[in-house]
């Protein structure tokens, strides 16, 4: 497994990229969304990586953190998602997004992806909820676990998901659970 690659970035093109590493030019694929906050050509880039081995093929895939990297191994092994559909959700969603949009059991979400219809998407929900659940992903990219418990409880009381989304990252981390709660319920009613 190559664990991570440091080099200088040479060449981008439309999902992938070539990383010079003493001499040697390994060509990466990355989400697109990262050739938004790739450095200058020339200039030293470092991704975290995962070796994908084939019959016919060893593809590298390249992200610029190993959150990253931790849901696109989780996506893949997804039962109908494989590495091409994996990386087009993360090229068209952050983490934070993807997480929410599982917890939030949002389709409409999902499907607006290349490659997810709604049975993917019920799939990739159900499936990857237990995944996050019993390896606490979702505590390692949110800014707490409490963020799961309030876009709970403002479901329940009958806010869409997009209601939710579009505060969550504006409360303050250092209230607790039902400060947040009243809090996110201010901001929905100013809205």
């Amino acid at each position: 497994m190559i664990e991570r690659i440091s080099g200088l970035l040479l060449e981008t093109w439309s999902n992938s990229i070539c990383v010079d590493v003493h001499g040697v030019g390994y060509e990466i694929e990355i989400p697109t969304s990262l050739l938004t906050k790739l450095p200058k050509i020339g200039e030293k880039v470092t991704l975290f990586t995962y070796l994908v081995i084939r019959e016919d093929a060893h593809i590298l895939f390249g992200f610029d953190n190993q959150q990253d990297r931790v849901i696109f191994k989780s996506l893949m092994k997804t039962n109908g998602i494989g590495i091409r559909t994996a990386l087009s959700i993360l090229s068209n969603m952050t983490v934070k997004e993807i997480i929410s949009a599982i917890t939030l059991q949002d389709t409409s979400i999902l499907t607006k992806i290349p490659g997810i219809g709604q049975k993917t998407a019920e799939r990739l929900i159900l499936e990857m909820r237990d995944k996050i659940k019993s390896s606490h992903i979702e505590d390692n990219f949110c800014e707490s676990g409490k963020k799961t418990d309030i876009i709970e409880a403002m479901t329940s009381l009958g806010y869409s998901s997009k209601e939710i989304m579009s505060i969550i990252n504006l409360l303050p981390d250092q209230l607790t659970l039902p400060e947040t709660i009243k809090y996110a319920l201010r901001l929905l009613n100013k809205s």
